[in-house]
Protein backbone atom coordinates (compact mmCIF):
# COMPACT_ATOMS: atom_id res chain seq x y z
CA UNK A 1 0.00 0.00 0.00
CA UNK A 2 1.04 3.60 -0.59
CA UNK A 3 1.67 6.05 2.20
CA UNK A 4 -1.13 8.53 2.85
CA UNK A 5 -0.68 12.12 4.02
CA UNK A 6 -2.95 14.86 5.30
CA UNK A 7 -2.56 17.92 3.07
CA UNK A 8 -5.27 20.06 4.64
CA UNK A 9 -7.94 20.23 7.34
CA UNK A 10 -11.00 22.36 7.93
CA UNK A 11 -13.48 22.77 10.78
CA UNK A 12 -16.50 24.89 11.62
CA UNK A 13 -17.41 25.95 15.14
CA UNK A 14 -19.40 23.26 16.92
CA UNK A 15 -22.73 24.50 18.23
CA UNK A 16 -26.26 25.33 17.18
CA UNK A 17 -26.32 26.37 13.52
CA UNK A 18 -29.97 27.09 12.79
CA UNK A 19 -28.94 29.58 10.09
CA UNK A 20 -26.98 27.04 8.03
CA UNK A 21 -28.03 23.88 6.24
CA UNK A 22 -26.16 20.60 6.36
CA UNK A 23 -24.63 21.29 2.95
CA UNK A 24 -23.55 24.77 4.10
CA UNK A 25 -21.70 23.38 7.12
CA UNK A 26 -20.08 20.58 5.15
CA UNK A 27 -19.12 22.93 2.35
CA UNK A 28 -17.51 25.43 4.72
CA UNK A 29 -15.29 22.77 6.29
CA UNK A 30 -14.51 21.15 2.92
CA UNK A 31 -13.44 24.38 1.26
CA UNK A 32 -11.13 25.19 4.19
CA UNK A 33 -9.42 21.81 3.82
CA UNK A 34 -9.14 22.23 0.05
CA UNK A 35 -7.65 25.70 0.50
CA UNK A 36 -4.98 24.31 2.84
CA UNK A 37 -4.18 21.73 0.15
CA UNK A 38 -3.44 24.44 -2.41
CA UNK A 39 -7.02 24.57 -3.71
CA UNK A 40 -6.57 21.15 -5.28
CA UNK A 41 -9.72 19.40 -6.50
CA UNK A 42 -10.31 15.97 -4.89
CA UNK A 43 -11.05 12.98 -7.07
CA UNK A 44 -13.34 11.43 -4.47
CA UNK A 45 -15.53 12.60 -1.59
CA UNK A 46 -16.27 10.45 1.47
CA UNK A 47 -18.96 11.71 3.86
CA UNK A 48 -19.33 10.52 7.44
CA UNK A 49 -22.83 11.01 8.88
CA UNK A 50 -25.26 9.17 11.15
CA UNK A 51 -28.66 10.88 11.23
CA UNK A 52 -29.17 12.74 7.95
CA UNK A 53 -32.19 10.61 7.02
CA UNK A 54 -33.85 11.67 10.29
CA UNK A 55 -33.15 15.40 10.21
CA UNK A 56 -32.26 16.31 6.61
CA UNK A 57 -31.95 13.90 3.67
CA UNK A 58 -29.89 11.09 2.22
CA UNK A 59 -27.57 10.98 -0.84
CA UNK A 60 -25.20 13.33 0.99
CA UNK A 61 -22.13 12.80 -1.20
CA UNK A 62 -24.00 14.08 -4.25
CA UNK A 63 -25.57 16.91 -2.26
CA UNK A 64 -22.31 18.13 -0.73
CA UNK A 65 -20.16 17.36 -3.77
CA UNK A 66 -22.38 19.41 -6.05
CA UNK A 67 -22.43 22.23 -3.49
CA UNK A 68 -18.62 22.56 -3.59
CA UNK A 69 -18.18 21.98 -7.31
CA UNK A 70 -17.23 18.31 -7.48
CA UNK A 71 -19.57 17.11 -10.23
CA UNK A 72 -17.99 14.09 -11.86
CA UNK A 73 -16.02 13.02 -8.80
CA UNK A 74 -16.59 9.74 -6.93
CA UNK A 75 -18.80 10.11 -3.85
CA UNK A 76 -20.12 7.95 -1.02
CA UNK A 77 -21.50 8.17 2.51
CA UNK A 78 -20.23 6.05 5.42
CA UNK A 79 -22.25 5.26 8.56
CA UNK A 80 -21.11 3.65 11.79
CA UNK A 81 -23.34 5.37 14.35
CA UNK A 82 -21.36 7.86 16.46
CA UNK A 83 -18.21 6.41 14.90
CA UNK A 84 -19.15 7.38 11.34
CA UNK A 85 -16.41 10.02 11.07
CA UNK A 86 -13.63 7.61 11.95
CA UNK A 87 -14.95 5.06 9.47
CA UNK A 88 -15.13 7.75 6.79
CA UNK A 89 -11.47 8.59 7.43
CA UNK A 90 -10.55 4.90 7.16
CA UNK A 91 -12.48 4.63 3.90
CA UNK A 92 -10.76 7.69 2.46
CA UNK A 93 -7.39 6.33 3.58
CA UNK A 94 -8.11 3.04 1.83
CA UNK A 95 -9.02 4.76 -1.45
CA UNK A 96 -5.66 6.56 -1.49
CA UNK A 97 -3.50 3.75 -0.09
CA UNK A 98 -4.89 1.29 -2.63
CA UNK A 99 -3.88 3.52 -5.53
CA UNK A 100 -7.45 4.03 -6.74
CA UNK A 101 -7.24 7.79 -6.14
CA UNK A 102 -4.49 10.31 -5.34
CA UNK A 103 -6.68 12.97 -3.70
CA UNK A 104 -9.63 12.18 -1.43
CA UNK A 105 -11.64 14.62 0.67
CA UNK A 106 -13.20 13.22 3.86
CA UNK A 107 -16.03 15.27 5.36
CA UNK A 108 -17.89 14.56 8.59
CA UNK A 109 -21.12 16.48 9.12
CA UNK A 110 -24.16 16.38 11.41
CA UNK A 111 -27.09 18.66 12.21
CA UNK A 112 -29.04 17.74 15.32
CA UNK A 113 -31.06 20.92 15.92
CA UNK A 114 -33.44 20.53 12.97
CA UNK A 115 -35.80 18.27 14.91
CA UNK A 116 -37.15 18.17 18.49
CA UNK A 117 -34.73 16.77 21.05
CA UNK A 118 -36.96 13.73 21.65
CA UNK A 119 -36.66 12.74 17.97
CA UNK A 120 -32.89 13.17 17.99
CA UNK A 121 -32.52 11.19 21.22
CA UNK A 122 -34.57 8.39 19.67
CA UNK A 123 -32.39 8.46 16.58
CA UNK A 124 -29.20 8.32 18.63
CA UNK A 125 -30.62 5.39 20.58
CA UNK A 126 -30.60 3.31 17.40
CA UNK A 127 -26.85 3.01 17.85
CA UNK A 128 -27.89 0.39 20.42
CA UNK A 129 -29.76 -2.85 19.66
CA UNK A 130 -33.35 -2.09 18.63
CA UNK A 131 -34.53 -5.69 19.06
CA UNK A 132 -32.89 -6.57 22.37
CA UNK A 133 -32.42 -3.23 24.17
CA UNK A 134 -34.53 -0.37 22.86
CA UNK A 135 -37.69 -2.47 22.89
CA UNK A 136 -37.58 -2.21 26.69
CA UNK A 137 -37.54 1.59 26.60
CA UNK A 138 -33.91 2.09 27.57
CA UNK A 139 -32.19 5.22 26.29
CA UNK A 140 -28.57 5.54 25.19
CA UNK A 141 -27.89 7.45 28.41
CA UNK A 142 -29.51 4.62 30.33
CA UNK A 143 -27.23 2.02 28.78
CA UNK A 144 -24.15 4.07 29.62
CA UNK A 145 -25.49 4.55 33.15
CA UNK A 146 -25.60 0.76 33.53
CA UNK A 147 -21.95 0.59 32.43
CA UNK A 148 -20.98 3.37 34.82
CA UNK A 149 -22.75 1.81 37.81
CA UNK A 150 -21.15 -1.57 37.09
CA UNK A 151 -17.69 0.01 36.72
CA UNK A 152 -17.98 2.01 39.95
CA UNK A 153 -19.14 -1.07 41.84
CA UNK A 154 -16.49 -3.43 40.47
CA UNK A 155 -13.52 -1.12 41.05
CA UNK A 156 -14.74 0.87 44.05
CA UNK A 157 -14.51 4.14 42.11
CA UNK A 158 -16.02 7.20 43.76
CA UNK A 159 -18.17 9.53 41.69
CA UNK A 160 -15.98 12.44 42.77
CA UNK A 161 -12.99 10.86 40.97
CA UNK A 162 -15.00 10.45 37.78
CA UNK A 163 -16.27 14.03 38.00
CA UNK A 164 -12.79 15.51 37.59
CA UNK A 165 -12.89 14.51 33.89
CA UNK A 166 -15.56 17.08 33.07
CA UNK A 167 -13.63 19.78 34.92
CA UNK A 168 -10.53 19.03 32.83
CA UNK A 169 -12.49 18.92 29.57
CA UNK A 170 -14.13 22.29 30.17
CA UNK A 171 -10.77 23.79 31.10
CA UNK A 172 -9.28 22.54 27.82
CA UNK A 173 -12.32 23.50 25.79
CA UNK A 174 -12.42 27.03 27.20
CA UNK A 175 -9.31 27.73 25.10
CA UNK A 176 -10.61 26.11 21.90
CA UNK A 177 -12.33 28.62 19.59
CA UNK A 178 -14.13 25.77 17.81
CA UNK A 179 -15.67 24.37 21.02
CA UNK A 180 -19.37 24.51 21.78
CA UNK A 181 -19.03 24.85 25.57
CA UNK A 182 -16.19 27.24 26.41
CA UNK A 183 -16.98 27.82 30.07
CA UNK A 184 -14.83 26.42 32.85
CA UNK A 185 -16.65 24.51 35.59
CA UNK A 186 -15.85 23.37 39.12
CA UNK A 187 -16.00 19.96 40.74
CA UNK A 188 -18.98 21.23 42.74
CA UNK A 189 -20.77 22.14 39.49
CA UNK A 190 -20.43 18.57 38.27
CA UNK A 191 -21.42 16.98 41.60
CA UNK A 192 -24.58 19.11 41.85
CA UNK A 193 -25.69 18.96 38.22
CA UNK A 194 -29.04 17.25 37.48
CA UNK A 195 -29.18 13.45 37.25
CA UNK A 196 -29.80 12.27 33.68
CA UNK A 197 -29.70 8.51 34.28
CA UNK A 198 -28.30 7.61 37.68
CA UNK A 199 -25.33 7.79 38.22
CA UNK A 200 -24.83 9.89 35.06
CA UNK A 201 -25.35 13.60 35.65
CA UNK A 202 -25.69 16.47 33.17
CA UNK A 203 -21.98 17.31 33.27
CA UNK A 204 -21.08 13.68 32.57
CA UNK A 205 -22.77 14.02 29.19
CA UNK A 206 -21.76 15.70 25.94
CA UNK A 207 -24.15 18.25 24.39
CA UNK A 208 -26.21 17.89 21.22
CA UNK A 209 -24.28 19.58 18.43
CA UNK A 210 -24.20 20.76 14.83
CA UNK A 211 -20.86 20.76 13.07
CA UNK A 212 -18.65 19.72 10.17
CA UNK A 213 -14.97 18.92 9.73
CA UNK A 214 -12.89 17.88 6.73
CA UNK A 215 -9.54 16.21 6.05
CA UNK A 216 -7.85 16.25 2.64
CA UNK A 217 -5.89 13.03 2.06
CA UNK A 218 -3.23 12.66 -0.64
CA UNK A 219 -0.82 9.99 -1.85
CA UNK A 220 2.91 10.11 -1.21
CA UNK A 221 3.37 11.16 -4.86
CA UNK A 222 1.78 14.55 -4.22
CA UNK A 223 2.45 15.21 -0.54
CA UNK A 224 4.27 18.33 -1.81
CA UNK A 225 0.85 20.02 -1.72
CA UNK A 226 1.65 20.90 1.89
CA UNK A 227 4.78 22.14 3.62
CA UNK A 228 3.79 20.30 6.81
CA UNK A 229 2.72 16.80 5.78
CA UNK A 230 1.32 14.55 8.50
CA UNK A 231 1.30 10.84 7.79
CA UNK A 232 -1.70 8.63 8.46
CA UNK A 233 0.60 5.96 9.84
CA UNK A 234 -1.99 3.48 11.09
CA UNK A 235 -5.74 3.00 10.96
CA UNK A 236 -7.93 0.15 12.15
CA UNK A 237 -11.59 -0.55 12.86
CA UNK A 238 -13.03 -3.21 15.11
CA UNK A 239 -16.57 -4.22 16.09
CA UNK A 240 -18.21 -5.84 19.10
CA UNK A 241 -21.76 -6.87 19.94
CA UNK A 242 -24.29 -4.07 19.62
CA UNK A 243 -26.17 -5.18 22.74
CA UNK A 244 -24.42 -5.03 26.10
CA UNK A 245 -25.81 -8.35 27.33
CA UNK A 246 -23.71 -10.24 24.77
CA UNK A 247 -20.42 -8.59 25.74
CA UNK A 248 -17.65 -10.78 27.07
CA UNK A 249 -16.85 -8.00 29.57
CA UNK A 250 -18.82 -4.90 30.49
CA UNK A 251 -15.89 -2.95 31.88
CA UNK A 252 -13.58 -3.38 28.89
CA UNK A 253 -14.12 -2.33 25.27
CA UNK A 254 -12.89 -5.17 23.08
CA UNK A 255 -13.29 -3.14 19.88
CA UNK A 256 -11.38 -0.22 21.39
CA UNK A 257 -8.49 -2.43 22.47
CA UNK A 258 -8.33 -4.35 19.19
CA UNK A 259 -8.50 -1.33 16.90
CA UNK A 260 -5.89 0.54 18.97
CA UNK A 261 -3.52 -2.41 19.02
CA UNK A 262 -3.87 -3.04 15.28
CA UNK A 263 -3.49 0.63 14.38
CA UNK A 264 -0.34 1.00 16.50
CA UNK A 265 1.08 -2.20 14.98
CA UNK A 266 0.40 -0.92 11.47
CA UNK A 267 2.10 2.38 12.32
CA UNK A 268 5.02 0.57 13.99
CA UNK A 269 4.52 2.80 17.00
CA UNK A 270 4.73 1.94 20.69
CA UNK A 271 1.87 3.30 22.78
CA UNK A 272 4.41 5.15 24.94
CA UNK A 273 5.38 7.26 21.92
CA UNK A 274 1.93 8.84 21.66
CA UNK A 275 2.22 12.46 22.77
CA UNK A 276 -1.30 13.69 22.14
CA UNK A 277 -4.65 11.91 21.78
CA UNK A 278 -8.29 12.68 21.11
CA UNK A 279 -10.59 10.03 22.57
CA UNK A 280 -14.36 9.57 22.55
CA UNK A 281 -15.92 10.85 25.80
CA UNK A 282 -19.62 11.01 24.99
CA UNK A 283 -20.04 10.20 28.69
CA UNK A 284 -17.48 10.20 31.49
CA UNK A 285 -17.67 6.41 31.63
CA UNK A 286 -16.83 6.24 27.91
CA UNK A 287 -13.65 8.21 28.58
CA UNK A 288 -12.59 5.81 31.34
CA UNK A 289 -13.28 2.69 29.30
CA UNK A 290 -11.58 4.10 26.20
CA UNK A 291 -8.45 5.22 28.07
CA UNK A 292 -8.13 1.85 29.80
CA UNK A 293 -8.92 -0.24 26.72
CA UNK A 294 -6.33 1.63 24.64
CA UNK A 295 -3.81 1.04 27.43
CA UNK A 296 -3.17 4.57 28.71
CA UNK A 297 -4.21 3.43 32.22
CA UNK A 298 -4.71 0.16 34.10
CA UNK A 299 -8.24 -1.19 34.31
CA UNK A 300 -10.26 0.61 36.96
CA UNK A 301 -7.53 3.25 37.42
CA UNK A 302 -8.30 5.97 34.83
CA UNK A 303 -10.53 8.12 37.10
CA UNK A 304 -7.97 8.12 39.90
CA UNK A 305 -5.26 8.98 37.38
CA UNK A 306 -7.06 11.98 35.90
CA UNK A 307 -8.23 13.18 39.31
CA UNK A 308 -4.53 13.37 40.24
CA UNK A 309 -3.63 15.38 37.13
CA UNK A 310 -2.78 12.74 34.53
CA UNK A 311 -3.62 13.39 30.86
CA UNK A 312 -3.56 17.17 31.39
CA UNK A 313 -1.75 19.51 28.95
CA UNK A 314 1.96 18.69 28.96
CA UNK A 315 1.50 15.12 30.21
CA UNK A 316 2.25 12.20 27.89
CA UNK A 317 -0.18 11.64 26.46
CA UNK A 318 -2.10 14.89 26.71
CA UNK A 319 -5.69 13.83 26.07
CA UNK A 320 -8.53 15.83 24.52
CA UNK A 321 -6.85 19.22 24.36
CA UNK A 322 -9.86 20.20 22.23
CA UNK A 323 -12.13 19.72 25.24
CA UNK A 324 -13.32 16.41 23.83
CA UNK A 325 -16.93 15.58 23.09
CA UNK A 326 -17.79 16.95 26.53
CA UNK A 327 -16.72 20.54 25.77
CA UNK A 328 -15.92 20.75 22.05
CA UNK A 329 -19.24 19.04 21.36
CA UNK A 330 -20.35 15.89 19.56
CA UNK A 331 -21.83 16.37 16.07
CA UNK A 332 -21.95 12.59 15.91
CA UNK A 333 -21.06 11.77 12.30
CA UNK A 334 -18.43 14.50 12.25
CA UNK A 335 -16.69 13.79 15.57
CA UNK A 336 -14.12 11.32 14.22
CA UNK A 337 -13.08 13.79 11.53
CA UNK A 338 -12.80 16.61 14.08
CA UNK A 339 -10.50 14.39 16.14
CA UNK A 340 -8.16 13.75 13.21
CA UNK A 341 -8.14 17.42 12.16
CA UNK A 342 -7.35 18.48 15.74
CA UNK A 343 -4.47 16.03 16.14
CA UNK A 344 -3.07 16.97 12.73
CA UNK A 345 -3.02 20.61 13.88
CA UNK A 346 -1.37 19.58 17.15
CA UNK A 347 1.40 17.78 15.26
CA UNK A 348 1.85 20.75 12.92
CA UNK A 349 1.92 23.12 15.90
CA UNK A 350 -0.94 25.35 14.74
CA UNK A 351 -3.91 24.23 16.85
CA UNK A 352 -5.59 27.46 18.01
CA UNK A 353 -6.36 26.24 21.53
CA UNK A 354 -4.04 24.53 24.01
CA UNK A 355 -1.14 23.07 22.03
CA UNK A 356 1.68 20.73 23.03
CA UNK A 357 4.72 19.60 21.03
CA UNK A 358 4.29 16.04 19.78
CA UNK A 359 5.59 13.75 17.05
CA UNK A 360 2.88 11.07 17.28
CA UNK A 361 -0.85 11.43 17.86
CA UNK A 362 -3.78 9.04 18.22
CA UNK A 363 -7.53 9.38 17.75
CA UNK A 364 -10.26 6.97 18.74
CA UNK A 365 -13.87 7.33 17.56
CA UNK A 366 -16.53 5.09 19.09
CA UNK A 367 -19.88 4.06 17.62
CA UNK A 368 -22.63 2.86 19.93
CA UNK A 369 -21.62 1.81 23.42
CA UNK A 370 -18.31 0.51 22.11
CA UNK A 371 -19.68 -1.63 19.28
CA UNK A 372 -17.85 0.03 16.36
CA UNK A 373 -14.46 1.66 17.01
CA UNK A 374 -11.89 3.24 14.70
CA UNK A 375 -8.40 4.21 15.88
CA UNK A 376 -6.06 6.38 13.81
CA UNK A 377 -2.35 6.94 14.45
CA UNK A 378 -0.80 10.07 12.94
CA UNK A 379 2.88 10.96 12.70
CA UNK A 380 4.59 14.22 11.86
Amino acid sequence: MRRVYVAGVGMVNVGKHVDKSLRDLAGQAALKAMEEAGNEVPEALVVGNMLSSLVEQENLASLIGDHIGLRGACGLKVEGACGSGGLALMTGYSLVASGLFNKVLVVGVEKLFERPSADVIRGLAYAADADYELIYGVTFSGLNALLMRYYMSKYGVRYEELAYWSVLMHKNGSRNPYAQLRNEITLDDVMKSPVIADPIRLYDSCPLSDGAAAVFLVSEDIKKLTDTPVTVAGVSNSIDSTDLSSRLELDYLLASSTSARNSLKMAKVDLREVGVAEIHDAYTITAALSIESIGFAERGKAPKAWSEGRFSPGDKPSINLSGGLKSRGHPVGATGVYQVAEVVMQLRGDFPGISVPAEVGLTQNIGGAGSNVTTVVLRR
